[in-house]
């Protein structure tokens, strides 16, 4: 089936950064064979430039279309319908690359003007709204035009090789050396930190913070990977159906049991002195599966920080442990080696087991209800921390 990909922001920093090399990939590998890619901007654009500027070659020149629209006329988007013209052999995939406020709207105006069905799939970027009602209100809106089955929520951690590699283990549960539950498993630690700081997206980090766009974004999604029960690799389509459940047997996370951070001169950096916005988080949580009780479960999360590094750490009560860290993990389950190839691929051949569910959104802000309002409240006060510390200095530091 020929795919016409939708690419609304092409012009910007991810699609540059990650989409077009991804698609750059993509053709030359031909992991994709019928595609053609119609970009969406609101000024001309110079479309070989473009192309040059994020991938150093032409070869998606000739793939690439740009069409100019105001986002907010609806008559912009039946002329976008008009071009799309799909047959019956065709199908669209819109890429929503914008802002989270834009992108209910633009799922609004693709509603109205007809550019819905069997043949459009949508895809967008969390984060899938900012705390447990606002995510409620976001997935209502965007499904009065597009139901679960077409609609791809993406979360690029899932298809990291660290979080392949776990789902491949769980598949081999049974061969593997310790059990995974609170018989053999002391205790549990995910990090995900960054050397770099916000790097001129002040504006975005400013209306998310570390626990928005990393723990409800990603980390839960990887944690829900740990402690699902194991899935077979030939029925990777009911890898929603085990995440969400074990999501759902998380307790609301406590309070008192985490960290609000943030770097030296970060307000300065964004232009908004006093800023509270944290970026750096530590939480311990907790299941309340009988095969996970009383087993902590730590989460650190930070920029700007002594190094880069996504890491599992499994540790058990024998003394061992099992240390997963991205870059130094491999999978058997995709050939594709880069996270935004694999969720390009699969959406367009309609698989959706990398994909976030809406459940799994809401049960992700449940977990985070009480530190979000806590937080708010100034319950936790927000520590300060030096550029290029050591992230468990942070931690020891915590606030009880």
């Amino acid at each position: 089936m020929h795919t016409k990909l939708v690419i609304f922001g092409i012009t910007g920093d991810l699609s540059r950064r990650k989409l077009l090399p991804a698609l750059d990939a993509i053709v030359k590998s031909q992991a994709a064979p019928e595609l053609s890619i119609i970009g969406v901007s609101r000024r001309e654009v110079d479309v070989p430039a473009l192309i040059r500027a994020a991938t150093g070659g032409d070869r998606l020149t000739s793939h690439t279309t740009v069409v100019t629209m105001n986002l907010a006329h609806a008559d912009d988007y039946s002329r976008l319908r008009e071009q799309l013209a799909l047959r019956d052999d065709e199908q669209a995939v819109i890429y929503l690359s914008v802002p989270p406020g834009a992108a209910a709207d633009i799922a609004d105006f693709l509603g109205e003007a007809g550019i819905t069905g069997p043949h459009i799939k949508l895809l967008f970027e969390k984060p899938f709204g900012y705390d447990e009602t606002s995510a409620r209100n976001f997935i209502e809106r965007t499904s009065r035009s597009f139901d679960d089955e077409h609609t791809y929520r993406i979360d690029h951690y899932m298809a990291k090789e660290v979080a392949l590699g776990l789902i491949e283990l769980r598949a081999e549960a049974e061969n593997h050396h310790h059990h995974w539950d609170n018989t053999s498993v002391e205790s549990i630690e995910m990090v995900a930190t960054e050397v770099l700081g916000v790097e001129g997206r002040g504006q975005f980090y400013e209306q998310t913070g570390a626990l928005r766009d990393i723990v409800q974004g990603h980390l839960l999604q990887l944690l829900s990977l740990v402690l699902m029960k194991p899935v077979a690799v030939a029925q990777l389509s009911l890898l929603p159906y085990h995440r969400l459940e074990a999501l759902k047997n998380m307790k609301i996370a406590d309070p008192r049991e985490s960290v609000r951070a943030q770097y030296q001169r970060y307000d300065v950096e964004v232009e908004n002195p006093g800023s509270t916005t944290e970026t750096f988080v530590s939480l311990v949580l907790q299941s309340d599966d009988e095969r996970w009780k009383n087993v902590p479960i730590r989460i650190l999360t930070g920029k700007a920080l002594h190094e880069k590094k996504t890491a599992i750490t499994i540790n058990y009560k024998d003394g061992s442990k099992d240390i997963f860290t991205e870059g130094e993990v491999s999978s058997s389950i995709d050939p594709l080696s880069d996270p935004y190839q694999r969720v390009l691929v699969q959406a367009i051949q309609g698989q959706k087991a990398l994909f976030t569910t809406a459940d799994e959104v809401i049960q992700s802000w449940r977990i985070l209800a009480s530190v979000q309002q806590a937080w708010a409240m100034n319950d936790i006060p927000l520590q300060k921390y030096d550029i290029g510390q050591h992230a468990s200095h942070v931690h020891l530091q915590r606030y009880i």
